[in-house]
């Protein structure tokens, strides 16, 4: 593993210290975690599911198309 140091604004500083908390566990592990999601390249880590589209149903069909349905949304929020 290679060490790198980041400067960061205050607020997303005070941001990451804090998500580090609640997850009790380090700012680097959080930060790491962060970088692969956004960057795409560690797709065994866990996503959070942030209920993209609450509501927005496309039929009765949602219940088995629930896996394409959600790869397509993180793939959007990874491009974004």
């Amino acid at each position: 593993m290679k060490r790198t140091s980041l400067s960061l604004p205050d607020d997303l500083a005070l941001a990451l210290q804090r998500e580090a908390h609640r997850r009790r566990t380090t700012i680097s592990a959080v930060a790491r975690t962060a970088l692969a999601l956004h960057l795409g390249l560690d797709a065994s880590d866990e996503r959070s599911l942030g209920f993209p589209a609450v509501g927005r149903s496309r039929g009765r069909s949602t219940g088995r198309e629930m896996e394409a349905l959600l790869t397509e949304e993180w793939r959007d929020a990874r491009d974004r």
